[in-house]
């Protein structure tokens, strides 16, 4: 491979609007004109890189396209002084693997405004295992500590066998928290426990057990990333002052509400977004990984895979069949 290319897996739109996927050689200077050029070491697979690489075009509208909206590698050329020729980095979110080329390419170049330094106490594939999914389970998580003390208190987490949902559990159990994992997929009961979950609960039991308009004040906080049916069924059994960290819409972005569990209990509906989040705030929960929130034997909660044997990792998560996080190490091996 010459210097001056790199592998990337590449969407493409044919003139009758169909999609491909394909591993093909790019150009370094094809890419975008910006402040950072990272040879990346590793990326994470994400529900929305998924979705990139279905076409969806709620998330990428131009093609041909490279996802992948987390990555972590080393400066290779700089023209900020926030940043030098050897750093480490990471970069998660904004329009990283939307419409700018990402972290499913060996290299990017990106706005020194996307980037913060890879802190000392994390290591670039603990980065990615964590990912942006553990990003946004982080701000869901400080914006709930922030208000209240979580030790020894019932905290549910939907979509719990997902990205989001391992890094929540394994944090909220390391901070004392009694979790409850809510899953399709309960015959995934014993890696759910193993992780962190007090207790794993099948969606329909959830549903079934559910009465509107109020139902039994069951969890003081509750992290939710698929929205719908399920989401619905949270916001009528939370407990008196109780709030819901809503990050997601897996299942439907809609959902039934009525105003009881707020007026009649207080509760609170908050919403989190990683991806716009500034990149201050990044920081912080990055480094809160490195140091406060050292999550230990992450190697249990990941599959690392090259760029050879991503496509059928993708497939499954479109599935729904994912579990856990999958990580993508560049280069000839693992």
């Amino acid at each position: 491979m010459n210097k001056n290319t790199f592998r990337a897996v590449v969407i493409e739109k044919n003139t009758t609007g169909a999609f491909s996927q394909s591993i093909k050689q790019k150009k370094i200077v094809d890419l975008p004109i910006n402040d950072l050029l990272i040879k990346v070491s590793y990326s994470s697979l994400n529900y929305k890189d998924a979705l990139s690489f279905s076409g969806n075009r709620g998330v990428s509208k131009n093609y041909p396209h490279t996802p992948g909206i987390d990555a972590v590698g080393i400066v290779k050329k700089s023209s900020v002084s926030q940043f030098n020729v050897g750093d480490k980095v990471i970069v998660s979110g904004y329009d990283l693997g939307m419409n700018t080329a990402g972290g499913f390419g060996e290299y990017i170049r990106v706005p020194k405004e996307w980037v913060c330094h890879l802190p000392t106490g994390l290591q670039s594939l603990e980065s990615m295992i964590i990912g942006t999914a553990g990003l946004t389970a982080g701000l869901c998580i400080e914006m709930i500590i922030k208000k209240n003390d979580i030790s020894g208190k019932k905290v549910v987490v939907s979509g719990a066998t997902g990205g989001v949902g391992t890094i929540a559990i394994k944090l909220l159990n390391m901070m004392g928290a009694d979790v409850t994992a809510i899953t399709r997929s309960i015959d995934s009961k014993e890696y759910l426990m193993m992780i962190g979950a007090n207790e794993v609960i099948s969606v329909s039991e959830l549903l079934n057990s559910t009465k509107k308009p109020l139902s039994r004040s069951t969890w003081s906080f509750a992290i939710d990333v698929v929205g719908g049916s399920i989401l619905s069924a949270l916001i009528v059994s939370m407990k008196y002052g109780g709030i819901i960290a809503c990050c997601g819409n897996v299942s439907n972005p809609n959902f039934d509400a009525n105003v009881y569990p707020f007026i009649l209990r207080a509760n609170q509906l908050v919403g989190i977004d990683s991806a716009e989040t500034s990149i201050d705030k990044k920081s912080k929960i990055w480094n809160l990984f490195g140091s406060d929130w050292k999550l230990n034997d992450l190697e249990l909660l990941h599959k690392t895979v090259l760029i050879d044997e991503l496509f059928p990792e993708i497939e499954k998560m479109l599935e729904g069949e994912q579990i856990g996080r999958i990580v993508l190490k560049h280069g000839k091996s693992k």
